[in-house]
């Protein structure tokens, strides 16, 4: 089984001596290569290492999960840092946890199950992740066979979703990189790139191969090799990005000296910063003192810059509930890079992953002993940091201002909402008519459609921490407790803020009630339905009783 970076790599270097200094301003810089499927684009780090016995996979064990993969996980035979939320999954794999707070089993997904790996790239497509880059460690050991399949599975979801891909090879304690690099290109992963989804960068199929360089044991190569397989890979017409040390230009702490020559024969460079701060006067710290010189070292060579961005360790207590991660986009954006490499994706080895996380310790084993998503205090949806990516992505692609503030709310927010879990209708059991959003959305929420039409039909977006927000597909609006809930409900809003945040109420005899959280009132279908809804009652009666119709 691989190592995980963070197990290769030395733990020491966040303590560079760095110091947290003023901002710089860089000038926007130059692009070396027009926009494509990497440049001007966000790209995520994908492992999709995960598998589980009976899951299919020739591995046939707790890959990634366990460290004992022959024996299911627990608190003593784990190699996670963070728990997964797996709501969406519809196949879950049952480990040796504790049950959940909530009191579900403690469960995990495969990444072998094509569904999972369908609603990854699904929430990639929601969430504004432009580009996958799947992570492929030495195949030709016994991992090879599932890693095989897991890039046939990427391709079917990246097509599925309308998302692009490309292979990043990892040579971490691969011997025999040098010439196995070439064979498994020509062999297996080349045929990938006639996908219509495969990345491609000036009209070339793009690879990345991350670790050349790196002063640690599992990459001991020399400079010669390296530079031949970068410069093999551009002679078969691709657009070669390299994984390098954040000190790559220097040549001090993680990076070997000698290797300035293999840096500058990428098309692209992505020095690594997984681990090396974990706040943001270090996040500071590195701009000015590396990422300014890396940007101006290609910008003068042609040389296209996608710096890594982190969500920051969850484990470790970096998050600072989002702000880490918005000014690490932000610093990036303004620096005027290339592109962005956010690491990563589903790292719940390492806890800086972006994908749904537990939001709180009802959604993760009662004997789990991590941090779930309000570790902080501060309750964050468990799609939060898919969200800082969506509403980063956009500032980054000049979509938005640029700031240092992040406009990404916690509980759902109002630049970015999670997509919809599916279409519902209400029937409102004071005069058993669908609730309509009449005249197209144009006027107020009232019971009067006979049947569940067009104006009937609603989305129920989850916002996380049990609240939800419904948004008409008539207009794509979302339904509002118009002035904070004085006045009647309308489907008008394009964002989900605290006028749009309702509860669904469970009541005894199988129907429903609506909670405005802007007033705590129920909504109400008035003078038995023959006026238009409005959250005004602090009880629930008749009038407050809808059948929750899912279509």
């Amino acid at each position: 089984m691989s190592l995980t970076r963070r197990q290769v790599l030395a733990s020491g270097l966040a303590a560079t001596g760095l110091g947290a200094v003023g901002y710089l301003t860089v000038g926007t810089a130059e692009a070396a290569s027009a926009p494509g499927d990497v440049v001007g684009k966000i790209t995520v780090g994908y492992q999709g290492w995960f598998a589980c016995p009976g899951d299919g996979a020739p591995i046939n064990q707790w890959w990634h999960w366990s460290q004992n993969g022959g024996q299911a996980p627990s608190p003593s035979n784990t190699t996670i840092v963070s728990w997964p939320d797996v709501r969406e999954f519809t196949k879950k794999y049952t480990t040796a946890y504790a049950n959940l707070g909530n009191g579900q089993p403690a469960q995990l997904f495969s990444s072998y199950d094509q569904q999972t790996v369908d609603t990854h790239f699904k929430w990639m497509r929601d969430y504004g992740c432009d580009t996958a880059a799947l992570q492929r460690f030495n195949p030709f050991g016994g991992e090879g066979p599932t890693r095989d399949a897991m890039a046939a599975k990427v391709r079917s979801a990246a097509e599925t979703y309308g998302r692009k891909f490309y292979i990043m090879y990892d040579v971490t304690s691969w011997t025999n990189m040098q010439s196995e690099l070439k064979t498994d290109w020509t062999t297996k992963m080349s045929a990938y790139t006639s996908s219509p989804a495969y990345a491609r960068q000036n009209g070339k199929p793009v690879v990345c191969i991350w670790g050349f360089g790196f002063n640690d044991p599992g990459r001991p190569f020399a400079p010669a090799p390296c530079l031949d397989v970068i410069n093999w890979f551009k002679a078969q017409g691709c657009y070669v990005i390299g994984g390098v040390p954040t000190w790559w230009r220097t040549g001090v702490n993680d990076s070997r000296a000698g290797f300035l020559d293999v840096y500058h024969a990428f098309n692209m460079i992505s020095p690594w910063m997984v681990g090396r701060t974990g706040d943001i006067a270090g996040l500071d710290s590195y701009y000015n003192n590396v990422n300014v010189g890396d940007q101006a070292d290609c910008n003068a060579r042609g040389i296209d810059y996608q710096p890594c961005v982190m969500p920051g360790d969850l484990s470790a207590g970096a998050r600072a509930h989002g702000d880490f991660y918005w000014h690490h986009i932000y610093n990036m954006t303004r620096l005027g890079a290339q592109g962005l490499y956010v690491s990563m994706f589903d790292e719940f080895n390492e806890g800086n992953q972006i994908a749904k996380t537990a939001e709180n310790a009802s959604q993760q084993p009662t004997n789990f002993g991590r941090p779930a998503l309000d570790a902080d205090g501060v309750a964050c949806s468990s799609d939060y940091y898919l969200r800082i990516t969506a509403d980063g992505g956009k500032m980054f692609k000049k979509q938005t201002a640029l700031t240092a503030t992040r406009p990404t709310q916690p509980m759902g927010g109002t630049t970015s909402p999670p997509p919809p879990t599916g279409a519902v209708s209400l029937r409102s059991r004071a005069n058993n008519l669908f609730v309509s959003a009449r005249d197209a959305g144009a006027s107020s929420l009232q019971a009067s459609g006979a049947s569940a039409g067009a104006w009937e039909l609603f989305d129920r977006v989850d916002l996380g921490g049990g609240n939800i927000a419904l948004r008409a597909r008539i207009n794509n609006r979302y339904v509002c407790a118009e002035n904070a809930g004085a006045a009647a409900l309308i489907a008008n809003r394009t964002a989900a803020g605290p006028w749009e945040t309702f509860r669904i109420v469970n009541n005894a005899d199988g129907t429903v009630s609506l909670l405005a959280t802007v007033n705590n009132r129920y909504v109400c279908a008035e003078n038995a339905g023959a006026a238009p809804l409005i959250a005004n009652r602090t009880a629930i009666g008749q009038w407050e009783k809808f059948d929750l119709v899912t279509s």
